[in-house]
């Protein structure tokens, strides 16, 4: 059967398009920049939010709602931050067929409005921290648009905290990358995420500090998958959050807020995807074991149905195939596309045989196992293949990470990859330089590889990249 995506190294942008489009994971809407996400790709996105939102409480964060439209004003009062988001609103004017007092803001990120309701909510150190997340959409204005990776709608996860001092919040923000962000991404999606600081340019516009989770493309680009900022006081200042502390004292308090979104959908196609399709962690997937009947009888329709319910007893993500009025191989190529894990094809020679054939997506291999020794079996390669991901990503990254003397070799090497440039070496002028050439500083990290707590750290290392 002919291939029905391009490939990845005739033109990566394409194999994505066709990816999105022949995996059915989404569609353009109608207006411009906004996305349709079809169920196989909000079913990704829904698991994405169950992992994710299990590690955002075990922090202690709680999930509330916060309104759509904010108020103009609301924006004036951080000047940094309406600074930075003012070419990407998205304005309401008029209402119920009448031109509004005063304009709203469709969400580009809550911090202003969720400020608001944090200023009304704390009075005492006792109050201290308030640990707030919410799950919407959010609108900003874009040029250039990209399924999944950029569209002027999408969804998301956005944390907003307030904390008695600065070591409490700084220590939060640095938690929820590491334990949040990190956690999932590498123990859930195999990514390998690449950690640190983000430079001034880089920086969230109204915080003191912004550390980002990156991760390595399959074409050699980076793409943020999340963000944590370290917002001060900035906040708390421009909406009188304040408290008063165990000394009877007002206080201002040290606000943060923390991001990902779907975008880390189209992550997950570019960081593990193939010239077949999607290869889904199998921690992650809404189906880790299709069940497939090969040619319908009655015999092999309930041998399939006995399979899938044992395999959904012990807990497995499973869904039967049981359409024996559509061809075997386009089935087949539909399921390499969705990139199922592993899948279980029973048919008439099988049965007779007391056997099925398990093939895992991820490894590429075919194993003609017995059906009382399945559920072991299966087990084994769902398990094999999240290793296999993950170290075929880890991989991927070493090789294609270059060290680097000069801002100009830098330039040169992150066509490929990441470069490491001592921050020394690159600087203010550098970052500028580079990113005339399309390539800026992801992030910064320590000799070690740990992550600085402010730029004002000396013998700092850059990574620079290709950005989506």
């Amino acid at each position: 059967m002919a291939n029905v995506l391009t490939p990845q190294g005739e033109d990566f942008p394409r194999w994505y398009q066709d990816v999105v489009a022949k995996a059915e994971l989404a569609e353009n809407g109608p207006a411009k920049g906004s996305q349709v996400i079809r169920p196989t790709g909000f079913a990704l996105w829904e698991r994405m939010v169950d992992e994710m939102d299990d590690r955002i409480k075990e922090t202690g964060t709680e999930n509330a709602s916060f309104p759509l439209l904010i108020p103009e004003s609301y924006f004036q009062r951080e000047a940094a931050h309406v600074e930075g988001f003012a070419p990407e609103l998205w304005m309401v004017t008029h209402g119920g067929g009448k031109e509004l007092e005063e304009k709203l803001a469709i969400r580009p990120t809550s911090e202003t409005i969720i400020g608001e309701y944090m200023a009304k909510w704390v009075n005492s150190y006792r109050d201290l921290p308030l640990l707030l997340n919410q799950w919407c959409n959010v609108m900003r204005y874009e040029l250039r648009t990209r399924l999944f990776l950029r569209s002027s709608e999408f969804l998301w996860q956005e944390g907003h905290t307030v904390h008695e001092s600065y070591e409490d919040a700084h220590a939060f923000t640095l938690r929820i990358l590491h334990d949040v962000y990190a956690d999932f991404m590498e123990n859930v999606l195999a990514l390998p995420v690449l950690r640190g600081i983000k430079t001034e340019a880089e920086r969230f516009a109204g915080a003191l500090n912004t550390f980002g989770a990156e991760v390595l493309m399959r074409d050699g680009k980076v793409l943020q998958m999340g963000t944590s900022h370290e917002l001060g006081q900035n906040f708390a200042k421009a909406f009188d959050i304040r408290f008063q502390g165990s000394d009877g004292k007002q206080q201002l308090g040290w606000t943060t807020s923390w991001g990902t979104s779907t975008r880390m959908v189209g992550g997950l196609i570019m960081g593990h995807g193939d010239d077949a399709g999607l290869r889904v962690p199998p921690r992650l997937a809404p189906v880790q074991v299709l069940v497939m009947v090969v040619k319908d009888s009655d015999e092999v329709q309930s041998a399939a149905k006995k399979v899938y319910d044992e395999l959904k007893g012990d807990g497995l993500r499973v869904k039967l195939d049981h359409r024996g009025d559509v061809a075997f191989g386009r089935r087949a190529v539909d399921a390499e596309l969705k990139g199922y894990p592993v899948r279980i094809e029973i048919g008439p020679r099988d049965l007779k045989n007391g056997e099925a054939t398990v093939v895992s997506r991820i490894e590429g291999t075919k194993q003609t196992i017995p059906l009382g020794m399945l559920a072991e079996a299966v087990a084994a390669a769902l398990e094999a293949a999240q290793m296999k991901l993950w170290d075929e990503a880890l991989e991927f990254r070493e090789t294609h990470t270059t060290d680097a003397a000069t801002v100009d070799e830098a330039i040169e090497a992150a066509q490929h990859g990441y470069a490491r440039l001592p921050w020394d070496a690159c600087g203010v002028e550098g970052e500028k330089r580079a990113a005339g050439s399309a390539v800026t500083v992801r992030v910064l990290q320590r000799e070690d590889g740990t992550v600085p707590d402010s730029l004002d750290e000396s013998g700092l290392i850059a990574y620079l990249a290709r950005s989506y």
